[in-house]
């Protein structure tokens, strides 16, 4: 039996009946009014698959994109929500798109397949209220078992920080090393450096603290964060790669023990961004930047529990677990019908700071 094929590859030239080709090739869903003698290769029967697969595959993205679209102009016409002159949702959903297609989670399989369409939804409308985009290495999204969330990067942090008060012109941080000439005093509760001069030598010492400081419009200082190198390590341990050792040491070969001076920079931006994005009076935004964090407060406590049963005790009751995160509240969600409870997250690593 011959296998014709369906003429929807341009190929009219190629036929005895061109016109009924070419009025094929702009419908697909319609064969040649006569039976057509160019037989399918192996090669466009491939290519005939990929591009059936690429069709089912738009259809999640009409669904959600379209869906988070629709939120956000409804947000909009509400005043809920306003974006910088420089930031367009549309090309931030597409190329969020584009790099969710390429996304996996731990166990190497692909986010869109395995997290909910709630979750997917969700952590768009995020990176959209937030005014971030993943081109710009503002954010990335991470798969916390079948949750998928939307994090904020340090470029990203900065950049809703800036947005949450529109006074600041620029965040900076510098790290602190032990034979620097470092002087800082506190006045009327706010700490304000006096002085800081740096060597190439002292450069080459052990890192003893980072700070960070706000600097407004008219070039003054806003606000000033100081971090000890113990209080950075601390926060490094609330991490999943957590790259401090028992006693005290960056493990080596890690991000953090390769990258010291640069991580500890972004730590302390972060810390300073966080206490600006939370003191915001955006309540959309506030919801979106609540619903990251209730993210990975429950990935950690899950890590902490899977570490918790890795170990053995022996004659001693393990206290009771302490209460969970406050419920944040279900935020600005995107209406995608029939689907089950999120479960907790078991996540994937992302970056950490």
């Amino acid at each position: 039996m011959t296998n014709y094929h369906w003429c929807m590859r341009g190929k009219a030239n190629k036929h005895i009946h061109v016109d009924a080709c070419l009025k094929t090739q702009a419908d697909p869903k319609k064969r040649c009014s006569e039976k057509c003698p160019h037989k399918l290769s192996d090669k466009e029967k491939k290519e005939m698959a990929k591009e059936k697969e690429t069709t089912t595959a738009i259809k999640p993205y009409d669904q959600i994109v379209t869906g988070t679209m629709n939120r956000i102009a409804a947000m909009q016409n509400n005043n809920l929500i306003q974006f910088p002159g420089d930031y367009s949702p549309q090309n931030a959903l597409q190329s969020a798109w584009l790099i969710l297609q390429e996304t996996t989670d731990r166990e190497k399989k692909p986010v869109l397949d395995v997290c909910t369409k709630v979750s997917i939804a969700n952590s768009l409308l995020d990176m959209v209220v937030q005014g971030l985009n993943p081109i710009k290495k503002q954010c990335y999204f991470i798969a916390y078992g079948k949750t998928l969330s939307c994090q904020r990067s340090y470029f990203g942090a900065m950049a809703v920080a800036k947005r949450a008060d529109p006074t600041i012109e620029d965040i900076a941080a510098e790290v602190i090393f032990k034979d620097d000439d470092f002087k800082f005093g506190i006045v009327d509760g706010r700490r304000q450096i006096r002085e800081h001069t740096q060597t190439l030598e002292s450069m080459a010492g052990p890192v003893k603290g980072a700070y960070c400081l706000v600097i407004g419009k008219g070039g003054e200082i806003k606000r000033t964060d100081i971090m000890t190198f113990d209080e950075i390590k601390k926060a490094w341990k609330k991490s999943k790669m957590n790259p401090v050792l028992g006693n005290g040491e960056i493990k080596e070969g890690s991000v953090h023990g390769e990258f010291l001076v640069e991580m500890c920079r972004k730590t302390v931006i972060n810390r300073t961004c966080k206490a600006i994005i939370n003191s915001s009076s955006d309540k959309t935004l506030l919801e979106s930047v609540n619903r990251q964090e209730f993210a990975q407060a429950e990935e950690g406590a899950a890590a902490q529990i899977e570490e918790g049963a890795n170990q053995t005790f022996i004659d001693i009751e393990p206290e009771p677990a302490g209460s969970p995160p406050a419920d944040v509240g279900p935020g600005p969600h995107v209406g995608i019908p029939n689907e089950p409870e999120e479960p907790k997250a078991t996540g994937t690593d992302g970056p950490d700071f």
